[in-house]
């Protein structure tokens, strides 16, 4: 249990205590307090961040380390590599064998399991943006094999998915735009078996939300950065030990922060979710914390931001890919099997074409976001492109995931059979921002 599960459980069984007491009705206070029991169960209570590991530097480096931008294909050819083949492999079996089977508890409970994350982790995925000479093990920057291993993992659950890839996000944003005293105080853990929870706060609650138009706003002041906002839908939230945080800098601009999570002034509230539910989405409060200086990520740049932000939206729309894969990869055996007025419903014509259309919207979701990945690993343009993916992944992923409950009738619509699962969980590659990276 979170520490703001914890809060919130000691907060109500002591407020419930409080409305049985004679005295309340004596005092004429029955109402109020009525309403306050059922806003704090509404809402839940706001627990402060964990304390967390203290991240200190072990070496200083002379200047960033960077991951290599990979040589440009002389042919065209989406053939993955030998290594991606590999990871693609691991990262597949790990899926199938250990996140599929416990998908549907882990949705229910709304967290994924302890021993889960740490065996992802022991397979590197929070460590594939991380330099070589920092204890990672890829030698080039590579968005392509980070899509490829996100289409792996959301080919079993999403939602574990994402919990599983959030770390990776911040060491992959520290890696790309952190300076050398950043690197070599953040980045180590993330090569260790234990590496830290982490999380990209981006997202803010309210209706079209616009990540260049943030309303979390960074002040400065005399001790370097002072930060208020709200930030909802932040992966692990309760469990992140650190965070980069997206806040506009008054007259310059929407820029990154790196927060550790026992900062003062930072809490957490529970925020379930729709979809993604494994991952444990929660709201992240930000009253006057302040941050030194060297917290800044990037230097402010404009270009760094945009970056992160279209980066983020490819890791969605690789998601999105590979659970729209497990809703084909579903619903073929299944039609093919349903018997209905004495012959399998494939035989429908309805039926067959519906599986058809999920196949090429499929193959259209997969080739737009390996191109965008593969042009940011070539250090050429890809907003546009990544765009272009984004759009066609909130459209057709959506509707892949309601025509896998079409398929399945009853079936469909019942918790029993995991279609229901990917429909919710389709839902949030059109609306979540930030979160991960590639």
């Amino acid at each position: 249990m979170s520490v703001a599960d914890r809060g919130m459980g000691l907060g109500l069984k002591g407020l419930r205590a409080l409305a049985g007491l004679e005295v309340i009705d004596r005092a004429g206070l029955r109402k109020p307090v009525e309403k306050l029991i059922y806003q704090s169960s509404k809402t839940g209570f706001r627990a402060a961040t964990t304390a967390g590991r203290t991240f200190s530097a072990a070496t200083k480096l002379s200047g960033p380390a960077r991951q290599s931008t990979p040589s440009a294909p002389k042919l065209f050819d989406l053939e993955p590599d030998d290594e991606q083949k590999m990871l693609q492999e691991a990262f597949g079996d790990f899926g199938a064998e250990k996140l599929r089977p416990i998908a549907q508890d882990a949705d229910t409970a709304c967290k994924a399991p302890d021993e889960i994350l740490a065996q992802a982790n022991e397979l590197g995925a929070a460590m594939l943006g991380v330099p070589e000479a920092l204890g990672g093990v890829m030698a080039e920057r590579s968005a392509v094999t980070s899509v490829l291993v996100a289409e792996k993992l959301a080919h079993a659950d999403m939602g574990l998915a994402a919990a599983i890839l959030a770390p990776g996000a911040v060491s992959t944003a520290i890696s790309l735009w952190g300076d050398a005293d950043q690197q070599a105080k953040y980045l180590p853990p993330f090569t260790e078996d234990d590496a830290p929870a982490a999380a990209l706060a981006v997202q803010e609650p309210r209706v079209l939300f616009d990540p260049l138009e943030l309303e979390t706003v960074a002040s400065r002041s005399p001790e370097g950065f002072t930060l208020n906002g709200t930030k909802s839908l932040v992966l692990r939230a309760a469990d992140a030990e650190l965070f980069v945080v997206a806040a506009r800098i008054a007259d310059e601009g929407p820029a990154l922060f790196i927060v550790e999570s026992g900062t003062e002034g930072l809490s957490v509230e529970p925020e379930p979710a729709m979809g993604v539910r494994a991952a444990a989405t929660g709201t992240l409060v930000l009253e006057d914390v302040t941050v030194a200086p060297d917290a800044l990520l990037g230097g402010a740049d404009p270009a760094v931001y945009s970056e992160m932000v279209q980066r983020a939206r490819i890791a969605w729309s690789a998601l999105a890919v590979g659970t729209g894969r497990a809703v084909l990869d579903y619903v073929i055996p299944y039609v093919n099997e349903r018997q209905a007025f004495g012959e399998p419903i494939s035989n429908r014509q309805a039926v067959a074409f519906t599986v058809s259309d999920i196949a090429i919207e499929l193959e259209g979701m997969k080739l737009t976001t390996w191109r965008a990945a593969s042009r940011a690993d070539m250090d050429k343009s890809f907003a546009k492109e990544a765009t272009i993916a984004r759009q066609l992944v909130a459209e057709r992923g959506m509707q892949i995931g309601s025509s896998g409950v079409q398929l399945l009738g009853g079936h469909g619509y019942v918790k029993e059979y995991p279609v229901e699962r990917w429909y919710r969980d389709l839902r949030a590659a059109g609306v979540m921002e930030g979160a991960l990276l590639v």
